[in-house]
């Protein structure tokens, strides 16, 4: 039967914000490896500089594995195909006139304004899978960095 009701929340996001709910977090969840995946060739220009910027953030909050790379993927080409969509828009206007057969002249929305909502909704909503929304980022709590808490670190004071 499909789980009802809010999706779970990812541990780390849990951990980040101090675990509000104090609840006990699962010991047997998945581990995938903390590394970055690499960029898909096949983003566009705009869903490539979203990736460039975001991905070190991402990573630094050890949000960002390798089995994450496609989620994140659809959530920046979502990015730029709303870019794109605006870009058409601001040139071309958001409607055109259309003539139809019996000679009646419509105003028309044109296609890329639904095309570049749906992408938006894709983004938003992809966005909070990463903790990306200004409501995500005010339950995350970051600690302070030290180099004490740098498991490298300890590694080569050994």
């Amino acid at each position: 039967m499909a789980r009802r009701g809010r999706p779970p929340k990812p541990t780390n996001l849990k951990i980040l914000e101090g675990n509000p709910g104090k609840r006990p977090l699962p010991s047997d969840e998945p581990k995938p490896t903390p590394l970055t995946p690499d960029c898909p060739t096949w983003l566009n220009k705009d869903a490539k500089k979203l990736w460039k910027q975001l991905i070190p953030e991402l990573e630094q909050l050890g949000l960002m594995t390798v089995i994450d790379g496609q989620a994140f993927a659809a959530l920046c080409q979502s990015y730029g195909i709303w870019v794109e969509c605006e870009r058409f828009l601001k040139k071309n206007g958001r409607t055109y006139e259309y003539t139809n057969k019996g000679g009646a002249v419509n105003i028309v929305e044109r296609p890329e304004v639904k095309i570049g909502n749906r992408a938006l909704l894709n983004f938003r909503s992809l966005c909070s899978e990463f903790g990306l929304t200004p409501a995500a980022r005010t339950r995350i709590e970051v600690k302070a960095f030290s180099e004490d808490s740098d498991p490298m670190e300890q590694l080569l004071k050994g």
